[in-house]
């Protein structure tokens, strides 16, 4: 069995932007290796790119891919890029959530909503303001099942409002923090 063959079979579904001309490196691959490679110390483009250069033989050999080098540096930038951060999020949430163990009668999965501003990504020279996020965490499970920006101009509680029904959970407990907790919502 492939390992993360779970992961390796959702990232399948994220669609290839990509001309069928410039399709030297099969996108699921792609994918996952990027995945791993932070597993394995890489911080950044040039990080992922040594990890398939240094693994290549061990990555092809444990996945049944066939990669003869490891792709160009501009390539692998070029590919994250251009993928629809929508379909790759869809596909990333139906696959968390499909992790999610089953519950015994009686129980409730407990879902946290909370919200953190992206430590370096404010601006002061461009007035930019911490980008900010709203993540659900399955904490029995300690998945995180989806993440979403939270609007320049908002707060977490529309976030909320529309992480929620988007995960399409039936049965489940959300916790979050005191700012949700308003009289007129």
């Amino acid at each position: 069995m492939v390992p993360f063959s779970r992961l390796l079979a959702a990232l399948a579904d994220v669609p290839d932007p990509r001309r069928a001309q410039v399709k030297r490196y099969p996108l699921k691959y792609l994918l996952m290796f990027t995945v791993l490679a932070p597993l394995s110390g890489a911080r950044s483009y040039r990080g992922i790119i040594t990890f398939l250069d240094q693994r290549r033989d061990h990555l092809n050999r444990h996945f049944g891919v066939s990669l003869k080098r490891a792709p160009a540096l501009n390539t692998l930038r070029h590919v994250l890029h251009t993928l629809d951060t929508v379909d790759l999020e869809e596909v990333l949430r139906i696959h968390a959530k499909g992790l999610l163990p089953e519950t015994e009668t009686g129980e409730q999965t407990t879902i946290a909503l909370d919200g953190k501003e992206l430590r370096g990504s404010f601006d002061h020279i461009y007035d930019r303001k911490a980008a900010q996020t709203l993540t659900a965490f399955a904490s029995d499970a300690a998945i995180v099942l989806a993440h979403t920006e939270i609007d320049d101009k908002s707060n977490e509680i529309p976030a909320a409002q529309q992480i929620i029904p988007d995960l399409g959970l039936t049965g489940v407990l959300f916790t979050a923090d005191a700012m949700q907790w308003q009289r007129n919502i």
